[in-house]
């Protein structure tokens, strides 16, 4: 490594104010940073000095993710070969059958969200920010296998450019992107979003007959019954331990509640999420499943699904783990996150149950709350300024 930063601090001149490819310094920066930590230091004034910056902050993130990220893929490979009626595959046939599935989703989500960043950090001048290393991961897992990459791409762009680059780029952005990039496809491509056709075919491979392939709320959603048993795609009724495992279909990155919580002890040991929103989420939402389940109806049956269950199922708890966290998004105040994150839980279940066109509601009810975190912040600040102002009041008299 001392080799290649000698060799690449020979050419930095070059892309410095004055020399001949100073028009790429942001570009250049960006990758010297990613590579070696800066060495310089503040010269005046006050500062405080923390050694987790953003790109330590954005690498833990990736961290927490890795246990998701390698399950998912492992899950896609064993839902296509139950599909197909081949099961019994070795760890590593499996695994790398779901590597290869989503690949290519995860290099267009990269390659068109760090080309804009690129292309308007060199335009402004400004440093390139680390901050869609997360949003680059986040996005593909939160997807359906199957989605074409041109899908993905159009919706990435939009997700960059009008949910963050119009609003001044890393740290200023008010809504989380990857949400926005899935809203979008969903929103756009309704069809693509359905969450139906989770398994890619490489090679051809037909599906057996029988196999539709619908997630489990999926299947509470299309339902015209009350109770319904929710199978996995060749028919068997999926367990506790198999919801808890996640060995079901869906958006690939966010079945396993196992591998979500180990996601959510890093970032909590870390610091890096604040254990205010993730709690008061699971209360909100866990009080609004229970409140639903005692007064069930046949024509919601996803109402009569158990509040565990309705906290384990589908993307609930890896949206509260790794995108109501967001600090950029989120609220700031301690009350604030509290009362964010109880909203966040309530809304998510409130949209799941009652609106049966969109059996997922962890994702509207996040970019809901994002709107109005400033507001929650203000009022909490607001009331925290008119106590202190009654309270100097009555001790003057």
């Amino acid at each position: 490594m001392k080799g290649l930063k000698r060799n690449i601090d020979k050419i930095k001149p070059h892309f410095e104010k004055g020399g001949k490819l100073s028009k790429l310094h942001s570009v250049f920066d960006g990758f010297y940073t990613f590579l070696f930590t800066p060495n310089e230091t503040s010269r005046s004034g006050v500062h405080i000095h923390d050694g987790n910056d953003s790109k330590r902050t954005m690498i833990t993130v990736v961290i927490a993710l890795l246990p998701c990220c390698l399950f998912g893929m492992w899950n896609i490979g064993l839902q296509h070969f139950m599909a197909t009626g081949n099961p019994d595959r070795e760890f590593f046939t499996l695994f790398f059958y779901g590597f290869f599935a989503v690949l290519p989703q995860i290099l267009t989500a990269y390659i068109v969200g760090l080309v804009i960043e690129f292309i308007v950090a060199q335009m402004r001048g400004h440093e390139i920010q680390e901050g869609f290393l997360v949003s680059g991961i986040l996005i593909p897992m939160i997807c359906p296998v199957d989605t074409p990459c041109w899908m993905l791409a159009i919706a990435v762009a939009f997700a960059v450019i009008f949910a963050k680059e119009v609003f001044g780029g890393t740290g200023h952005n008010f809504l989380n992107v990857a949400l926005v990039t899935r809203a979008f496809l969903f929103f756009s491509y309704p069809s693509k979003m359905s969450g139906d056709n989770v398994f890619v075919k490489l090679g051809g491979t037909p599906a057996v007959d029988s196999y539709s392939g619908a997630t489990p709320l999926g299947q509470l959603a299309s339902s015209t019954e009350g109770a319904v048993t929710i199978t996995d795609v060749i028919g068997n009724p999926l367990s506790c331990s198999d919801i808890f495992f996640g060995l079901y279909p869906g958006s690939w990155g966010e079945t396993s509640t196992l591998c979500i919580l180990i996601g959510a002890a890093i970032l909590l040991l870390t610091g890096i999420a604040n254990w205010r929103i993730i709690l008061s989420a699971l209360v909100g939402g866990f009080c609004m499943a229970a409140v639903a389940h005692n007064w069930a109806s046949p024509l919601y049956p996803v109402s009569y699904l158990a509040p565990l269950t309705q906290l384990s199922l589908g993307g609930f708890l890896f949206a509260i783990v790794f995108m109501a966290t967001d600090p950029v998004t989120a609220c700031r105040t301690n009350p604030g996150k509290y009362i964010y994150g109880f909203l966040i839980g309530m809304t998510a279940i409130i949209i799941r149950i009652y609106n049966t066109g969109y059996p997922e509601g962890a994702m509207l009810s996040v970019l809901l709350m994002n709107c109005f975190a400033p507001l929650i912040d203000y009022c909490v600040v607001n009331m925290n300024i008119r106590r202190r102002m009654r309270r100097i009041t009555v001790k003057n008299q």
